[in-house]
């Protein structure tokens, strides 16, 4: 599974692609407001510290609005992403980007039905929010498992890329039901190293090799 990251924090995102855990990155509107950047040269920075697919998210609500701001986004680098909401609007820019060779990440994707029109318009990527479902009490985790199953029935190349990760335990489930990618804040990716055991067996270690009055160095 690849991982995403669901930033616009520089910093953060050039961190944890020198330890090999970045593929790509995820922004949108909000991140890029929490970043105080422009959106044009925060974008280029992303793009030139990670070889991988960058989203970067339109704003616009009609179509040929999306096409333009799309065709815009992509000219600052081969690796940009279009990222485009999935409204009818959007799924037509979606058809129209993705002809003209364009990568899209079709997203607020919320039902399964909504990703098989994504996949049916050229979608590279389709992001189901997991975190959203469950706040309202619904299972994120069982609409990616929908959409793994439907994307196989036909074998749909657009690969489902788990969007709205709060948890290490949506990590988890995502990565069993077989996510082809998982985008997730910086601070989720790496609590995925943390364990309570993993602390606890490294102090007895600690205490113990001190007892030795021994030195590696």
């Amino acid at each position: 599974m690849k991982f995403f990251v669901d930033t616009a924090d520089v910093a953060a995102i050039q961190e944890l692609y020198d330890l090999g855990m970045v593929d790509g990155v995820t922004t949108n509107p909000s991140l890029i407001l929490k970043s105080g950047r422009n959106i044009l040269e925060v974008t280029k920075e992303i793009c030139d510290i990670v070889p991988g697919p960058i989203s970067a998210e339109v704003v616009a609500l009609q179509s040929d609005d999306m096409i333009a701001e799309g065709r815009k986004l992509a000219q600052i680098a081969p690796n940009i992403t279009v990222k485009l909401p999935l409204t009818w609007d959007g799924l037509r820019a979606c058809k129209v980007l993705s002809d003209e060779g364009h990568m899209v990440n079709v997203t607020l994707c919320f039902s399964a039905n909504q990703a098989l029109l994504a996949a049916k318009a050229g979608a590279t990527f389709i992001s189901p929010f997991i975190g959203r479902l469950d706040d309202i009490n619904l299972d994120g985790t069982e609409l990616i498992a929908d959409i793994r199953t439907i994307y196989d029935n036909y074998g749909f190349e657009t690969q489902i890329l788990a969007a709205s990760i709060r948890t290490i335990a949506h990590v988890t489930e995502v990565a069993r039901i077989g996510a082809d990618v998982m985008t997730a804040p910086p601070e989720v990716i790496r609590k995925l190293a943390y364990h309570p055991l993993t602390d606890a067996g490294l102090e007895t270690f600690m205490k113990d090799w001190a007892k030795t009055g021994q030195k590696i160095l």
